[in-house]
């Protein structure tokens, strides 16, 4: 591809003047990527997240041992090594492969939080903001309560009251992650419901329920996506210690959590036990913080184009 026809896409992706829809979302993509491509630390993040990806989707090519049969007899506490990369615990099962399974469950708890949580949060704040009066402050008393209590110990109290379990703990931390989003809605509902672009739909005659499904709920997509990355960190903490307290994920899943907890009894003499789950859940809660923070400088609205 010539430096002409290069240049000659980039003017139309920045045309002032979109001839068509399609033209003035795919410039508004582009600025966004150029924007996010300029903050070198949250491409390593992207890459992280991509590599976690990776690795979900292809772990039975990746690991060599199964995640929940091992060799007791053989195989038990054995240091890292070319056998096993990153040792094995006390069943004698490859770590390394366990941590690479339990790549699936970290994404199957995030993905189903943020599916659940969110539109949770999105719906509750913008009928708040865009309703007002009483709707208003009794939803959002409700969402003070449980603003109130610590994340990781209102999750406990659901996932005892509901029983240990995967699923009930991805239920509890659901509950408990949509308050932040209720409140984000609510403020970006209360800075758009008074101008002329509502006042104009409200005209028209549309209903509540369509203004704010389709007029207001888009507008606080982008700020949503952002809170919603950089909570994917506390997510995962949260889940891997409900795991860890034998609350989230039971055995033998090769949940994170739940591999610390049974690698803490021999963390002074078989530290590669803990510390390969321990690890993975750095690193992976790195990659989502500096994605979002690449992502809140991105689809920020009041950026001027770098």
């Amino acid at each position: 591809m010539s430096v002409a026809s290069i240049q000659s896409r980039r003017a139309w992706l920045l045309s002032e003047r979109p001839a068509s829809r399609l033209q003035a979302r795919l410039g508004r993509a582009y600025v966004a990527w150029r924007r996010f491509s300029a903050n070198r630390l949250a491409l390593v993040g992207m890459l992280i997240i991509v590599a976690l990806l990776v690795v979900a989707a292809f772990a039975d090519v990746l690991a060599p041992y199964s995640p929940t049969v091992g060799d007791l007899k053989n195989a038990r506490l054995l240091p890292p090594g070319a056998a096993h990369w990153f040792g094995t615990d006390d069943l004698g099962r490859d770590i390394y492969s366990r941590v690479v399974y339990g790549a699936r469950w970290t994404l199957y708890v995030v993905i189903l939080v943020a599916i659940i949580a969110a539109p949770i949060g999105l719906l509750v704040g913008t009928i708040a903001g865009y309703a007002g009066g009483w709707t208003d402050t009794i939803l959002m008393r409700i969402t003070d309560i449980f603003l109130a209590f610590p994340k990781l110990v209102l999750a406990l109290a659901f996932v005892a009251a509901l029983g240990p379990g995967i699923e009930n703990a991805v239920l509890a931390i659901a509950i408990t992650s949509w308050p932040p989003y209720a409140r984000i809605a609510r403020a970006e509902t209360l800075t758009v419901r008074n101008s002329d672009y509502i006042k104009a739909v409200q005209l028209m005659g549309a209903s509540p329920f369509r203004i704010v499904l389709r007029h207001i709920m888009p507008l606080c997509i982008s700020s949503l996506i952002i809170r919603v990355t950089l909570d994917m960190a506390g997510i995962i903490l949260t889940a891997a210690g409900l795991g860890f307290l034998g609350l989230g994920a039971q055995p033998p899943l090769p949940e994170w959590g739940a591999m610390i907890a049974s690698g803490r009894r021999f963390i002074l003499d078989q530290w590669w036990v803990a510390a390969a789950p321990g690890a993975a859940i750095l690193i992976v809660s790195l990659g989502f913080n500096l994605l979002g923070d690449g992502l809140r400088d991105a689809l920020d609205p009041r950026s001027g184009d770098q």
